[in-house]
């Protein structure tokens, strides 16, 4: 007996979740059909591959050994179906996307969304990271298509507009520049700043903005997470600088304070591809989903 891609593809989900019961519901299979190919597969290699910890179960240095080949192998396999795709059939495959953070959290779940409605036999996995790991990704062959906030600096890739977004600086409800109706640059200066960490494209744009202005700046804290930031604003840490569809719901309910600043914060979100990289139906049909439902233009400069 060998090693088969359905038993590949179920470990691969078992170890991303880490539970039977919901890699059973996204793969759409019984629990007990889960269990049973984790046990063959487990078998087939001569030892286990995780350790359980009550429902939870957790790869070992052999599982992750697993995980790294089997994810290429998959990934391949996934590539050939993709290319291999008439344009007259019924769509099907599997598509990797990336979304940098405010992209991935704020936007794509909709455009997903829409993409799975109009072609139901289509998967598609979602990446969330910062600017940089995003690029790097779409480098390293790990995502077919990706969504930015920031520069794209590889040469590699291929970055086009996609819509624009606005930054703003925002403060607690209760913080003095909210009196004040406004910040100079002099009041940017001297405030504690609650950034992302470097690498992200929120980050760098509010750098940019800020050296165009010649204002010196301290970041007082780094946060990982938007959400994060958000909270900690709120709670009077400090200043920050986000993008307003981050900010929307907090804005409406006065849990943050738009600030007015003499900041240039527009920037353009960006659509990238890795350069001269095959366009398959599946990518081509979701440009499509992208540009409906934001009017993209020059999509077609992804096309190789």
């Amino acid at each position: 007996m060998t090693i088969s891609f359905r038993q590949l593809e179920i470990f691969e989900k078992v170890a991303r979740t880490g539970h039977v019961t919901r890699a059973g519901e996204e793969l759409l299979l019984t629990q007990s059909a889960i269990s049973m190919a984790v046990s063959q597969l487990e078998s087939l290699t001569g030892a286990p591959l995780f350790e359980r910890s009550g429902r939870r179960l957790i790869l070992n240095d052999r599982g992750r050994l697993l995980l790294a080949e089997a994810g290429g192998i998959l990934q391949a396999v996934r590539r050939l179906e993709q290319r291999l795709q008439k344009n007259g059939g019924e769509l099907t495959g599997e598509l990797l996307v990336g979304g940098s953070t405010t992209v991935g959290n704020y936007l794509l779940p909709a455009l997903l969304g829409a993409f799975a409605r109009m072609y139901p036999k289509t998967r598609v996995q979602l990446r969330v990271g910062n600017t940089r790991q995003v690029v790097a990704w779409v480098e390293e062959g790990k995502l077919d298509i990706a969504f930015i906030e920031g520069p794209c600096h590889s040469r590699g890739v291929v970055a086009v507009p996609w819509r624009d977004d606005e930054l703003v600086v925002v403060a607690g409800p209760d913080h003095a520049w909210g009196m004040e109706g406004g910040a100079t640059a002099e009041m940017l200066a001297s405030a504690p700043w609650v950034m992302r960490e470097r690498g992200s494209g929120t980050r760098e744009v509010f750098e940019a903005a800020m050296d165009a202005l010649g204002v010196s700046y301290s970041i007082a804290l780094e946060l990982g997470h938007t959400e994060a930031i958000k909270n900690g604003v709120a709670s009077g840490l400090g200043v920050s600088c986000l993008s307003r569809l981050a900010v929307h719901r907090e804005l409406e309910h006065g849990w943050l304070v738009a600030i007015d600043s003499p900041l240039a914060l527009t920037r353009s979100l960006a659509l990238i591809r890795r350069r001269a990289s095959f366009r398959t139906p599946l990518v081509s049909a979701f440009l499509d989903v992208a540009q409906g439902a934001w009017d993209v233009a020059g999509c077609d400069g992804l096309a190789t």
